[in-house]
C-alpha cells in the first residue's frame, strides 16, 4: 500500500482582499489536501478601496459556494451594470460602458454593422438603445432575470469583503497567525523561500508562499528581487486619494468615472455609504490641489479622512518565481478605471488552483503561469490606455500628452481595425469582450469608416423591423424591472444601511 505524500504547506503572507480571497478559495477547494496558514498584522493597513467589480466575481463566489444575498448583505453591496464615463472624449460629454451585449450579432458580423447600416439609411436611434444593461442602469432598475439575461457585478466594501472571506476561510481550516513579518528567510542551497520570521520570533515554514503584502511585495521583490516593469509612459497617473461619504440619494447601479484636467475621479455607491476618489498625475497636480478638488466636489458629507495612495502602474517581471506567487498588488498595479483589481486577484488564484503542484514545482507550470498573468495585465493595460489616447481633449498639458503618446502596437491594431472596418476581435480569452471595445471606442469618438457588406443585403423594411424589435424588447424588459434600491433592500438589505 502506497503512503500518502505529506500535506503541502501553503503560507499566505498578508491579508486584505487578496490574502483572504486566496485563503477562502484554497481552503474551500483543496480542504485537507493542504495545510493552509495566513500571516497578517492588525497594525498594517490595507489599500482596501477596490469597491467596484466586474461580472467574473459572480462566478468566483459561485465556485466558493457563497450565497449571493448573504455576501451582499455582509459587504453592504449594491449591483453594478457598468461605468459611466464623463468628460473623457471632450469636457461636458458622457458615454456608458455596460456589461453584457448590445443588439444581436449575425455569424458573419457583429450587431454594430447592422446598426451602422441603419444609420446610413436614416435611422437616428443611439447604439445605447439596444443594450439592456445600459438602459436599466440609466433608469436605475435592476432584477435577476431568467437564463442570466442581465449581466452584473457589485459595488462592495472591500474591507468587509476581506472580513467575510476570513470567516469562510477559517471555517474551512485556514489558520490565521497574527504578526508582523520581520524577515523572509531563504533556503541557502535552492534559493527558495524557507520561512517567514515574525517580529515576535515565531518562524513560519512552508512549501509554497503567496505574497499578498500589497505594494510592499516583501517576498516576490523584497526577498526574490524579480524586478518591475514601469508602465507610466502609457498610463501617466501615479497617485490617488480616497475618502468615504454619507449617501445623499438612493444608490444607482453603476460606477461614475469623471475625467478632469489631470486624471479622473470615481464615485461608487454602496448601501451604507459612498466611495469617492481622485486619480491624478503628480506632474500636473499636487497632492494638496488634488485633495482640495476631491473634497470640494463630494456629493455627501465625508465620514473618513482622505487617504493618499501613491502608485506605479506596471507589472512584476515574474509573478511566480521559485516557490513564491504574487497575488494582487504585489504582482503589479493597474489603476481602477475599469474596476479590474479584484478580477486580477481572482484570475491569479484560480490559475494557481489549476496549476497547484503535487510535488516539486514544475518550471513549465511557472513559465505558463507567468505568461498568462502577463497577458492578462497587458490586455487590461491596453484597454485602459484606449480611454486616454482616443480623446479630443487638448485643454490641459495632461490631455495633450495622452493624445500625443506612443501606444503599444497591439492597441494600435485594434483601434485602426475598428476605424477602418468596424470590426473587433477578441483574442486568447481576453477579459474585455467585443462589445466593451465597441462601446468605449464609439464613446471616445472613434467612428468606423466602413462596415460589413452583409448588412446591405437587408431590405429597408426588414432592417427597420429588426432594429425596432430589438429596441422595443430592451425597453419592455427595462420597464418591467423594479427600482434598483428597492430590489437591493428586499434581496440583501443590510441592517446598518437601513439604520443610516
Amino acid at each position: 500500500m502506497t503512503s500518502q505524500p505529506p500535506r503541502r504547506r501553503i503560507v499566505i503572507a498578508g491579508g486584505g482582499t487578496a490574502g483572504w480571497m486566496a485563503a477562502a478559495a484554497i481552503a474551500r477547494t483543496m480542504g485537507e489536501a493542504v495545510e493552509l496558514t495566513l500571516v497578517e498584522s492588525d497594525v498594517i493597513g490595507t489599500v482596501g478601496v477596490g469597491e467596484a467589480t466586474i461580472p467574473p466575481l459572480v462566478t468566483f463566489n459561485n465556485i466558493l459556494g457563497i450565497p449571493e444575498n448573504d455576501f451582499m448583505r455582509e459587504t453592504q453591496a449594491t449591483f453594478k451594470l457598468g461605468i459611466e464615463f464623463e468628460n473623457w472624449r471632450v469636457d461636458g460629454e458622457k458615454y456608458f460602458h455596460s456589461f453584457g451585449s448590445t443588439g444581436r450579432d449575425h455569424w458573419t458580423a457583429g450587431f454594430q454593422h447592422f446598426w451602422m447600416e441603419g444609420c446610413e439609411r436614416g435611422h437616428t436611434e443611439s447604439y445605447d438603445d439596444y443594450c439592456l444593461e445600459l438602459q436599466a442602469a440609466y433608469k436605475n432598475k435592476f432584477a435577476h432575470l431568467p437564463d442570466n439575461r442581465i449581466n452584473y457585478a457589485f459595488h462592495l466594501d472591500a474591507s468587509r469583503y476581506a472580513a467575510f472571506l476570513r470567516r469562510l476561510a477559517e471555517d474551512a481550516g485556514c489558520t490565521r497567525i497574527e504578526g508582523k513579518i520581520a524577515q523572509v528567510q531563504l533556503d541557502g542551497e535552492k534559493g527558495d523561500i524557507a520561512a517567514l520570521l515574525l517580529d515576535n520570533g515565531q518562524r513560519i515554514e512552508g512549501d509554497l508562499f503567496l505574497d499578498c503584502t500589497g505594494f510592499r511585495a516583501l517576498l516576490i521583490e523584497g526577498a526574490l528581487h524579480v524586478g518591475y516593469d514601469d508602465w507610466r509612459h502609457y498610463l501617466p497617473c501615479d497617485s490617488a486619494i480616497a475618502v468615504q461619504t454619507k449617501l445623499t440619494r438612493p444608490a444607482v447601479p453603476y460606477t461614475r468615472a469623471i475625467a478632469h484636467d489631470a486624471g479622473w475621479q470615481w464615485r461608487i455607491p454602496l448601501q451604507h455609504r459612498g466611495g469617492n476618489g481622485i486619480v491624478y498625475c503628480s506632474r500636473y497636480l499636487s497632492q494638496d490641489e488634488a485633495r482640495e478638488r476631491l473634497m470640494t466636489t463630494l456629493e455627501g458629507e465625508p465620514i473618513t479622512e482622505p487617504r493618499a495612495i501613491p502608485f506605479i502602474t506596471g507589472a512584476r517581471r515574474k509573478q511566480w518565481h521559485r516557490n513564491c506567487i504574487a497575488v494582487g498588488l504585489s504582482g503589479g498595479f493597474l489603476e481602477p478605471l475599469e474596476s479590474t483589481s479584484i478580477h486580477l486577484i481572482q484570475r491569479a488564484i484560480l490559475r494557481l488552483l489549476r496549476m497547484m503542484p503535487a510535488g516539486e514545482v514544475s518550471e513549465r507550470d511557472v513559465a505558463e503561469f507567468n505568461d498568462q498573468q502577463l497577458t492578462d495585465m497587458i490586455q487590461v493595460r491596453d484597454f485602459l490606455i484606449l480611454h486616454y489616447k482616443a480623446t479630443d481633449r487638448r485643454d490641459s498639458q495632461f490631455w495633450r500628452q495622452c493624445a500625443a503618446m506612443e501606444i503599444p502596437e497591439s492597441l494600435h491594431q485594434k483601434i485602426e481595425l475598428f476605424r477602418e472596418t468596424g470590426r473587433v476581435f477578441r483574442k486568447n480569452e481576453e477579459l474585455f469582450v467585443e462589445n466593451s471595445w465597441i462601446q468605449v471606442m464609439l464613446g471616445q469618438g472613434i467612428t468606423p469608416r466602413a462596415h460589413h457588406p452583409i448588412a446591405r443585403k437587408m431590405p429597408d423594411d426588414e432592417l427597420a423591423k429588426f432594429l425596432t424589435g430589438l429596441r422595443e424588447h430592451v425597453a419592455r424588459t427595462v420597464e418591467s424591472l423594479p427600482e434598483h434600491h428597492a430590489y437591493v433592500a428586499q434581496y440583501c438589505g443590510a441592517k446598518e444601511a437601513e439604520a443610516a
